[in-house]
């Protein structure tokens, strides 16, 4: 339990950067995974296969967040047991956990394979990439095995307060994916295919050799046979506060999926152009996303070992370390665009669509910095249902109307459309704003509503 003492006592801040860092490094990794993809097609394939790329890993995304935000609630779960020196019941949830996710994984392997094609279709793919589209899609999602166990590692080990394996799974995921990229697109020239088959691989490499690992560790909490099955008290558990994460992901996913479709519908060059950006924004956005991950597990185990004073703490350190990064990064997208494209495109056209692209994301470095801590903090909390329902609110009620209406302007502008992401967030602060002033002020007066339990139990 070295390592939950840590994160639940002694200086808070020098516990949350060596807890942040190892998941920045693996969120870094793991953003290369599209990044390499679309870097080494847009310098050996064709326009159609980086748009092929661009779309299709848009919806993978979509399908990673989503899953990843559903394991929140086991790392959530799994941190309040630690927290509490509850490692019985730590093993029992992350027996349940593997059920549940297995099951999952035939859902998605089962219903979305087959939906390759009208998918590509949904999303607007430029006819010349439809057919390459849809088959990236179908390669990915038939691995969809590998990505729901290579995030539910990641998941478990976070909750423990361990995020240095997940690192390590990252790092040789990565590895061979690099690699799997420039023997299957660099060398033998097989595009958006090749691509997609070297993501899959390497997810399975990272997969069994992350199996390898745990064999041999000594875990902090017990684990047994009679742990691996399903517990209907524990899947419940983690579906309830995992659903409205995961829910407020897939409806701010499919939020941009909209804005995707209302791009490609532009034109060849501004889908590739916004594809090359959105890779870079994913980059941009390493370090508040890290922060986000990292907070959840930090609180939720605070919150576990009865210190919500140390949880709140941590949400204002997280606050100003992702500000002052956001600072250089709006920048550097504002001023350099053009030249942070030119790492993923080689065409012109493509790196000033997405330089125009970029200007608006600069906006939204500054504004994540606030809004992914407090989506951390709230989720650590138990305070799952009131994110998904700002998040929601933001992707159609701003992100979405602000998108639609900004491309009716002629001429069309990148820029004018991007705006339409810092404009949702901005909505958000507000409401985490308020919603934290609420909560504070009830529990000042003590009439209930102090910080919650991952279940909402108070404490």
């Amino acid at each position: 339990m070295e390592k939950a003492n840590r994160i639940t006592q002694g200086k808070i801040f020098p516990a949350l950067i060596e807890f942040a860092l190892p998941v920045l490094f693996a969120l870094l990794l793991q953003t290369m995974y599209g990044a390499v993809d679309l870097m080494v097609v847009g310098q050996f394939g064709e326009a159609q296969d980086v748009s092929a790329v661009s779309t299709g890993s848009q919806l993978m995304m979509t399908v990673t967040h989503v899953i990843a935000s559903l394991s929140m609630g086991l790392t959530v779960c799994v941190g309040k047991r630690i927290g509490a020196q509850d490692g019985k019941t730590a093993g029992e949830l992350i027996g349940s956990g593997i059920w549940l996710f297995g099951g999952l994984t035939l859902l998605l392997t089962a219903v979305f394979v087959p939906l390759s094609s009208p998918l590509a279709s949904l999303l607007k793919a430029p006819q010349e990439a439809h057919e390459k589209t849809a088959l990236y899609l179908a390669i990915c999602l038939s691995g969809s095995v590998f990505i729901v166990f290579y995030n539910l590692i990641g998941s478990i080990f976070r909750g423990l307060g361990d995020s240095k394996l997940p690192l390590l799974t990252v790092a040789i995921a990565c590895g061979v994916n690099i690699a799997g990229d420039f023997l299957l697109v660099g060398i033998l020239r097989t595009g958006a295919a090749g691509a997609a088959a070297a993501t899959v691989f390497s997810q399975a490499v990272s997969v069994l050799i992350s199996y390898l690992i745990i064999r041999r560790r000594t875990l902090p909490f017990l684990f047994s046979k009679d742990s691996l099955r399903p517990r209907k008290e524990h899947i419940g558990a983690i579906l309830r506060l995992g659903i409205p994460i995961s829910l407020q992901e897939l409806l701010v996913n499919i939020s941009f999926l909209f804005i995707l479709a209302i791009v490609n519908s532009l034109g060849l060059t501004a889908s590739a152009g916004v594809g090359v950006a959105e890779k870079l924004c994913g980059f941009v956005m390493l370090v508040p996303s890290s922060f986000m991950q990292s907070m959840s597990a930090f609180v939720a185990q605070n919150i576990g070992a009865q210190r919500p004073d140390r949880a709140r703490k941590a949400l204002f350190y997280g606050i100003a370390s992702s500000l002052a990064v956001g600072i250089v990064m709006a920048y550097l997208n504002f001023f350099h665009g053009d030249l942070l494209s030119g790492i993923f495109a080689k065409d012109p056209e493509i790196i000033a669509a997405a330089s125009q692209y970029l200007k608006a994301y600069a906006v939204d470095c500054l504004l994540t910095a606030f809004l992914f801590c407090f989506i951390g903090y709230f989720n650590g909390i138990g305070r799952t249902v009131f994110v998904m329902l700002q998040g929601s609110l933001a992707a159609f009620c701003v992100r979405l109307p602000v998108s639609y209406l900004m491309s009716l302007q002629k001429p069309a502008s990148l820029f004018r459309i991007g705006f339409a992401t810092p404009a949702a967030s901005f909505f958000q602060i507000i409401a985490c704003f308020v919603f934290y002033f609420i909560i504070s002020r009830r529990r000042q007066s003590g009439t209930g509503a102090k910080e919650t339990e991952p279940g909402g139990e108070n404490v």
